[in-house]
């Protein structure tokens, strides 16, 4: 079995990317929107933490997380949130024909990937390249031509606050590393 080293820095200022099984295409539906909702504010109250910006994608989140002091527990309050989607969601979106072994042996079910990708925050300048690479995704993946336009992304609170301009991202364009992905 594969042991995959985590980042555990209590208090640390986290990214992250959270994908759908098989890349399906349902995390920007109602329903599920809604589950994610309560979902998270259920975790944050029994656990909390600080949701610092987040974009929610047809197929994948991204989100920037800062735990509270004492604390690097990511993967509990994930394991928790994707849990709970799954018990409100899973009868429309489980596909038995999907389970493997595998999957039936760690009680999994067909709606999120194993796994996700974190990256540990490393300093103001990682911070801003994680918070642009976020919120220029929906632009990224064509889903808008602005990103101003994508409603599911904290970009606007962060418009309301001054620290980016409504029309940022037009003109850009995705270049590989730019953002912090390289």
């Amino acid at each position: 079995m594969s042991r995959y080293r985590r980042a555990n820095t209590a208090g640390a200022t986290y990214f992250f990317t959270v994908v759908t099984y098989r890349r399906q295409r349902f995390l920007c539906d109602d329903d599920v929107r809604d589950a994610l909702k309560h979902a998270i504010q259920k975790v944050r109250t029994d656990i909390p933490f600080t949701i610092d910006a987040w974009v929610l994608l047809p197929d994948h989140i991204h989100s920037i997380w800062t735990l509270p002091p004492n604390d690097a527990n990511f993967a509990l309050r994930w394991h928790l949130i994707k849990r709970y989607v799954s018990r409100a969601c899973g009868a429309r979106l489980n596909h038995t024909e999907w389970m493997s072994a595998s999957k039936t042996k760690h009680r999994e079910s067909t709606i999120w990937q194993r796994r996700y990708w974190e990256h540990q925050i490393r300093d103001d300048n990682d911070y801003a390249k994680h918070m642009d690479y976020l919120h220029f995704n929906p632009l990224k993946h064509g889903l808008v031509n602005n990103v101003k336009d994508w409603p599911y992304s904290t970009f606007h609170r962060y418009v309301k606050a001054g620290v980016y301009n409504e029309h940022w991202g037009v003109g850009l364009d995705f270049v590989e590393g730019a953002f912090g992905d390289g």
